[in-house]
């Protein structure tokens, strides 16, 4: 087949029909994680084996097969990597070793036998299951930005033609800008980067103004501790990013695009900058787009790392090539963003709804999530859940669905492993108390409850997290990410860390409450942007629904999780310790004393102990304490 620049829409839709009735099309596939993740745990190496094995095999057998190996993007399940799917039937095997390849080739490419050790074991039922949709961590899931992640090579522009690849923007050519954006505000498609603006407002107001130069942002610079939605995305479905942007850049008549990634993001800019090449190369982008005389290129932008670039205007600043600092929100980019020039700038997973919203209509995307969210969100859910990844689920879906059904329920059994709270939306969200595990998930609830949707983070805590413990974190790091620009931010953000620090430290006094409450209503008025404006949220949700924790704190001089180090102390319980000495090993202060002889126990000097946890961390039979 040609695979040259397509010179009209009717080249186009000739390939790809010519392309879904290929033998390509029909190959059964080995789909293997090559996601970030699964590349930490070996994945490569797991690839490298399939091909080498399947290559290895007699030519008769090998025809037989009709299959292909294929490294996509991340799966989701992160953390049952590496994961290897074979399609069309479905079979998921986790955890795959390149040792086990041959037997995964033997006994079931060519035996049809499943290998029931490979297979994900359900925690409620502990029954094996051996389809990728049966399992609940994607059964309770709606994909639609994360439709074709862990299904195509990214590396493959034929792979992401055979999903109905860039009909969308075929379609788009054939419309007029202004019949797009009505079908955006129809949609109901709010922004998915954090604040939750209404999308097709933003392009509207971007068309209205002055001047012919417009630029589409795309931003790719998640850095929300926890969060990493985009980066899968970017890695596993480059050119749904990139179709996105262009559909954007012709319904606003824009011919210049920055995917803006953050310096982190080493394969998805490998994955980006192929995505970009192969689209110019084939007409999706460049001059003449599908012989419509649109043209549109982009461009990548790498950020350095600051989490103040992921707020809009510090963004634009960074492409220019200057400090990432704010301004004044009275300046609207959609008047003057990036150089002066009206500027829509989206992330990432917006771009993608912008595809799926093109391809099925706006009715069919009214027809997912609430009244004032539609559609679906992605969040990464990680912390004390048996099942940590990436999900995507209709908005409105309840954080306790979402917590007990995909995320499989809480790591640990018992009181100190049961649900205490979860932290939506980054630094910038809040922690929510157990009862409210039936909120729905969406724009407008969780910042009715002092959260916030944020780019997609979601943190579950049990009883064993100080609450206290976790707000001085989050103040932490926005300390450090403070671009230093406005006082109340600076200067605001790094007294509430002082003084969360003071209670945390069994230094706190009454007043110190109603101090931190104080700052907080004053660092979030008088902030020039989002970092500092929602920065004081995790602070005061606890404070709103963990009340309790803090009094304990500075009434009581007592930490109830056990964390704050100045709050607690260990001891051994002697009715445990069987004498094994392993806390003696662990403990580098020599803070722990006694002999290993069995009916023997040891002793913890309390004025030598730094309270690292060590010893308890170590002891298998419960013999360490903390009062």
């Amino acid at each position: 087949m040609d695979n040259g620049r397509f010179q009209s829409l009717a080249a186009f839709r000739e390939y790809t029909a010519a392309l879904k009735d290929s033998e390509q099309a029909n190959k059964r596939r080995v789909l293997i994680c090559c996601g970030t993740g699964c590349l930490a745990g070996g994945a490569r190496e797991v690839a490298e084996a399939f091909q080498a094995g399947l290559a290895g095999l007699e030519p008769g057998k090998r025809a037989e097969l009709n299959l292909v190996s294929k490294n996509t993007g991340c799966h989701g399940f992160c953390q049952k990597g590496p994961l290897v799917v074979l399609m069309p039937e479905g079979v998921f095997y986790m955890g795959v070793k390149p040792s086990q390849v041959p037997e995964i080739i033997e006994r079931t490419l060519l035996g049809g036998e499943v290998i029931e050790k490979l297979l994900y074991v359900e925690p409620g039922s502990g029954k094996p299951v051996e389809k990728y949709g049966e399992i609940d961590f994607y059964a309770g899931q709606t994909r639609v930005a994360m439709s074709n992640i862990g299904l195509v090579d990214p590396a493959d522009l034929d792979d992401y033609l055979l999903r109905d690849g860039y009909v969308s923007l075929a379609k788009a050519l054939e419309q007029t800008p202004e019949d797009i954006i009505q079908l955006i505000e129809r949609s109901g498609l709010r922004g998915r980067g954090g604040g939750g603006f209404d999308t097709g407002r933003k392009w509207r107001s971007c068309r209205k103004a002055e001047g012919d130069v417009r630029y589409v942002i795309c931003n790719g610079d998640e850095g929300d501790p926890g969060a990493f939605m985009d980066r899968p995305i970017m890695e596993g479905d480059p050119h749904g990013v990139l179709e996105g942007m262009a559909i954007g850049a012709y319904a606003l008549e824009s011919h210049q695009g920055f995917l803006y990634v953050r310096q982190e993001y080493p394969l998805a800019v490998e994955h980006l900058k192929k995505a970009i090449d192969d689209a110019r190369s084939r007409g999706f982008l460049g001059e003449n787009i599908l012989g419509s005389g649109f043209d549109f290129d982009i461009e990548i932008a790498r950020g350095g790392g600051a989490f103040v670039c992921g707020e809009s205007s510090a963004l634009m600043r960074s492409v220019e090539g200057s400090v990432g600092e704010p301004r004044a929100k009275y300046v609207h980019a959609t008047d003057k963003g990036l150089w002066d020039k009206p500027t829509v700038l989206n992330n990432v997973e917006t771009w993608l709804n912008v595809v799926r919203i093109m391809d099925k209509g706006a009715d069919w995307f009214r027809s997912l999530g609430t009244e004032g969210s539609k559609g679906t969100k992605a969040f990464a859910l990680v912390g004390k859940v048996r099942n940590t990844g990436l999900v995507e689920v209709e908005m409105g879906t309840t954080l306790r669905t979402i917590i007990f059904g995909p995320g499989g329920g809480m790591l640990e059994e018992g009181d100190k492993g049961a649900f205490k709270a979860v932290q939506t939306g980054g630094p910038s969200g809040g922690c929510l108390p157990e009862s409210m595990l039936d909120l729905p998930v969406d724009f407008d609830s969780l910042t009715e409850a002092g959260s916030m949707m944020g780019s997609g983070g979601m943190i579950v805590m049990d009883h064993g997290t100080c609450m206290l413990d976790v707000a001085r974190y989050f103040l932490s790091f926005l300390v450090d990410e403070s671009c230093g620009k406005c006082v109340p931010c600076r200067e605001g953000l790094y007294q509430m860390y002082q003084l969360v620090s003071k209670v945390c430290e069994g230094e706190g006094a009454e007043q110190d409450l109603a101090r931190i409450e104080a700052l907080s209503r004053v660092v979030a008025t008088g902030s020039l942007c989002g970092l500092g404006k929602s920065g004081p949220n995790p602070v005061l949700s606890t404070i709103r629904y963990f009340r309790s924790e803090w009094e304990a704190h500075i009434r009581e001089r007592r930490c109830p999780a056990g964390v704050c180090r100045a709050l607690i102390s260990y001891e051994i319980n002697h009715d445990n310790c069987n004498g094994c000495g392993a806390c003696l090993n662990a403990c580098v202060r020599s803070a722990i004393t006694g002999t290993r002889k069995k009916g023997e126990t040891f002793s913890i000097d309390e004025v030598e102990c730094d309270r690292c946890g060590a010893c308890a961390a170590i002891c298998k039979f419960d013999a360490v304490t903390i009062r």
